[in-house]
């Protein structure tokens, strides 16, 4: 990167929570992250077996100290955004200022299909996220509000409290597509750097460092002034994170389950640099997050289920 690339921000590490649990597990997970340094505690946003992410994110905040809260990340398209704005103020001022709101435009077309609603083309459901952040920003300010889009009419609606944090709680947009990355760029203050891997679709090459480079440009080009203030993030896509000392054979069958799943073969070297792949010891994998933040400036990582990085997390968090 050039000159202009931001300095160093310290490491924010997020785990996520999938499987439904009883609330004293919960209570177990959240406490255990905490200790270990984690930053956040998130969830995921599906219609799929596993719990919703208002109330887990209720519980978190009501058992942890320190531990922000959020979805990872909130499909727009599954609620109206003033309806989830008085969501997300109830959790601001429950968690006292602990919240994030991380939200995308929606991707999984089984979800919409299942319940009936309309899986719109991506320049629509990007459109409708644009109209619903502004919304969303709205309403955190809280009083009255008013909008009026192509997607959402508000008329004065009395968008009640306000968010703890404001002028809102931090914003994190997610997404792999350059429009999506454009609009974070514009209105986020953290940009999820998504691949394009679904399950069984997608682009394994969308996996590479040099495919993260390129997204990271497009931000760029795109954030003007606001570049040096954003926050970039990554998670786990398409491999399972591995602690292992030997991190080429591991490496070895990852490109061998990403080629049989998705048609290309990635070298052993593409799979152990991408920035979405953790596989290596815990002193390796600690300088690959210090390589990856001199190199892109990737500062934020969510790295899956607690357990397998949380020594990694342990030796980097606050760095």
């Amino acid at each position: 990167m050039n000159a202009e690339t931001p300095k160093a921000k310290p490491f924010q590490f997020l785990a996520d929570v999938r499987e439904p649990v009883s609330l004293k597990e919960l209570s177990e997970r959240a406490l255990r992250a905490e200790g270990s340094g984690y930053h956040g505690l998130v969830i995921p946003d599906h219609l799929i077996h596993q719990l919703s992410p208002v109330p887990v994110m209720a519980a978190v905040a009501a058992v942890s100290e320190r531990l922000r809260i959020g979805a990872f990340v909130f499909n727009n398209d599954l609620r109206h955004p003033a309806v989830l704005a008085q969501d997300l103020v109830s959790l601001d001022v429950l968690s006292e200022g602990r919240l994030d709101v991380n939200i995308g435009a929606g991707w999984n077309k089984p979800e919409y299909d299942a319940i009936g609603i309309p899986f719109d083309p991506t320049p629509v459901r990007q459109e409708r996220l644009a109209e619903a952040i502004a919304i969303l920003k709205g309403c955190l300010r809280g009083g009255p509000f008013s909008f009026e889009g192509k997607h959402y009419r508000i008329a004065d609606h009395d968008a009640g409290p306000p968010a703890v944090q404001q002028p809102h709680p931090p914003f994190m947009i997610g997404g792999g597509g350059r429009r999506t990355l454009e609009l974070a760029a514009r209105e986020a203050n953290v940009v999820g750097l998504a691949p394009r891997i679904r399950g069984s679709r997608g682009d394994a090459l969308s996996l590479t460092w040099e495919a993260t480079a390129e997204k990271i440009e497009w931000v760029r080009a795109a954030a003007g002034d606001r570049f040096p203030d954003l926050t970039f993030n990554v998670y786990p896509s398409g491999v399972t994170p591995t602690v292992t000392d030997n991190a080429v054979g591991a490496a070895r069958e990852a490109a061998d389950s990403l080629e049989r799943r998705l048609g290309v073969r990635l070298t052993d070297e593409q799979v152990l640099s991408s920035p979405h792949i953790y596989i290596g010891s815990v002193e390796s994998l600690a300088e690959k997050f210090v390589g990856l933040r001199e190199s892109l400036g990737i500062s934020s990582v969510m790295v899956g289920e607690l357990g397998p990085l949380d020594g990694v997390v342990e030796r980097l968090s606050g760095r």
